[in-house]
């Protein structure tokens, strides 16, 4: 039976755009499958921040870092904890990742026209000892037009390669199975979809209106993950987080279903790994809305003080971006959802990023003036309109009219102001101790340190309660949904295993769906910046492997 094409790519987000890349520079024929409208083309990468995590980069030189690849895989082993029979894949995965970050990833990506902020942030900072989680100096590197600026050479080469009659896209096709010839994977079924308008992003009707068999000698999977089903997160959620919330944020789309992973398992494929995830505990409510439950992250600096729903400070090191799943296990356990920032004008005005490529149009937009017009504000713009707009943010001038606002927005009598009022004096009369025990004040003078953060993300220390630092600011935090760690089980060469820990023929898989490599690169925890580096890098080689697998 003849082959309609030498590769099916199933997903057409950042991993299968960059697998599709290969293949075409290999000059195999590709056809690219994705249940979404071709508005959608690039995935979840369009959205993001377009962070990267580079090690001993010429950005990281010139602010005086000092990293290297030894570091970068202590730090990695630190976060990922690996203990597990099925973790042989993910830390191989994991070494040969590090050694690609701090290897020819950065140049590579530069060749292809990609270029990057020059101030290097530093996110996930761990705060526990040497060999424990976090990035032990600056990495996330911001790419100069965020997610769209990722995506972009990935689609332009396969674009490139729809000129040359080498890439088909069949948009609103939405797979089903996947059928064997002798043992290996070579037929895609599945159902199409109608005609969809939507904007990117947004709900794109499932209506039926056919179906179609494909044939090809490789299928690589690059489906994504399950971050926009929340009842398969909950059905994985791993008693280690506590309890599943019973509502959440959603960092994704609906479409990020998850359900392509079981119709992998049904042709054979292993899935391991599933209850590793990684959720955010910063998500507020999107008062802009793309799809259902949006939520944005916010990527926020060391000062707010965090509070739990009773209004009790979290403990060390659960300060602001230090440990994102450390702090979620403690909120899940707290017998509540959500948590509160307290914080002023003066900080928010510095400290806050919004996480995703619409709230941050200066960087997506490529414009300098933009940027620099962010720094002379005194907060910038979208971070204004959540201030103005957002349902989880209350402004007021005094403390009592700030703790009726929260009790208010809850609908509960849960914060104390004079218990609320009590915790923040005493944190502020730490501000003019030189010899502070309070060990977030400690940080913050640490983050100053760094030229980066003092000049972009950390504000001067200064009291909360000072008059002339606000009006006072809380904003509710909710847990926002985001990423799997867990995923179908591939070797070096992206090869799908299979429970027998043998190669499953013609089945490749990258990017989230592939736990970003391995089945779980990341172990239990990831260091911020991995995500889309993970999809490129595991795309690349899903698509060479399968470009010299194919006759």
């Amino acid at each position: 039976m003849a082959h309609d094409a030498d590769v099916i790519v199933i997903g057409a987000g950042l991993a299968g755009l960059a697998a599709a890349a290969e293949l075409v520079d290999a000059g195999r024929s590709v056809i690219i499958l994705d249940q979404e409208p071709e508005q959608s083309l690039g995935g979840q990468a369009h959205w993001s921040f377009g962070g990267l995590f580079f090690v001993d980069s010429p950005e990281q030189r010139r602010m005086r870092i000092k990293d290297s690849r030894d570091l970068a895989l202590q730090d990695w082993h630190g976060a990922a904890g690996f203990d597990r029979q099925e973790d042989h894949w993910p830390r191989r995965w994991a070494e040969a990742y590090v050694d690609f970050a701090a290897g020819e990833k950065r140049d590579w990506l530069h060749r292809q026209g990609m270029r990057f902020f020059p101030v290097v942030s530093w996110a996930e900072r761990g705060g526990y000892g040497a060999t424990g989680h976090g990035n032990s100096v600056p990495r996330f590197h911001i790419t100069w037009g965020t997610g769209p600026g990722v995506v972009a050479p990935f689609e332009r080469r396969v674009r490139e390669g729809v000129a040359r009659g080498l890439v088909t896209f069949r948009f609103r096709h939405r797979v089903t199975g996947l059928g064997r010839t002798a043992g290996a994977v070579d037929t895609v079924t599945g159902e199409v979809l109608e005609p969809s308008a939507a904007p990117r992003g947004s709900a794109s009707g499932r209506t039926v209106t056919g179906d179609f068999t494909l044939r090809a000698q490789a299928v690589i999977i690059t489906s994504g993950g399950i971050g926009g089903n929340h009842d398969l997160v909950r059905e994985q959620w791993p008693e280690r987080l506590g309890t599943p919330p019973r509502t959440m944020l959603s960092g994704v789309p609906a479409h990020v279903d998850g359900l392509m992973l079981g119709v992998a398992e049904s042709a054979g494929a292993r899935h391991i790994n599933g209850d590793r995830m990684w959720h955010y505990t910063e998500g507020v409510a999107n008062w802009d809305p793309v799809w259902a439950a949006h939520g944005i992250r916010i990527l926020p600096g060391p000062s707010s003080l965090w509070f739990d729903a009773r209004g009790r400070r979290l403990p060390v090191p659960l300060f602001p971006g230090f440990d994102t799943l450390g702090t979620l296990e403690h909120i899940t356990r707290s017998g509540y959802e959500y948590t509160w920032f307290v914080l002023n004008q003066r900080i928010i005005g510095k400290e806050f990023a919004l996480s995703g490529s619409e709230q941050n149009p200066d960087l997506t937009g490529k414009s300098v003036r933009g940027v620099f017009d962010r720094t002379r504000t005194e907060v910038p713009g979208p971070v204004k309109a959540f201030m103005d707009k957002g349902a989880d943010f209350v402004v007021e001038r005094d403390l009592g009219a700030l703790v009726r606002g929260m009790n208010a927005l809850t609908g509960e009598t849960l914060i104390d102001e004079a218990e609320l009022r009590r915790e923040i004096t005493a944190r502020d009369r730490e501000i003019a101790n030189t010899f502070t025990k309070d060990a977030q004040v400690t940080a913050i003078r640490g983050a100053r340190r760094f030229l980066g953060d003092r000049l972009t993300r950390t504000v001067a220390p200064h009291r909360v309660l000072d008059p002339q630092a606000g009006p006072l600011i809380a904003v509710r935090l909710n847990i926002l949904t985001r990423k799997s760690l867990g995923g179908l089980e591939t070797d070096l060469s992206s090869r799908v295993l299979t429970a027998g820990g043998e190669p499953l023929p013609g089945m490749y898989a990258a990017g989230e769906a592939a736990g970003f490599g391995g089945g779980g690169v990341h172990g239990y925890r990831s260091l911020e910046g991995t995500f889309l580096g993970g999809c490129i890098f595991s795309g690349r080689t899903a698509g060479r492997s399968a470009a010299k697998a194919v006759d």
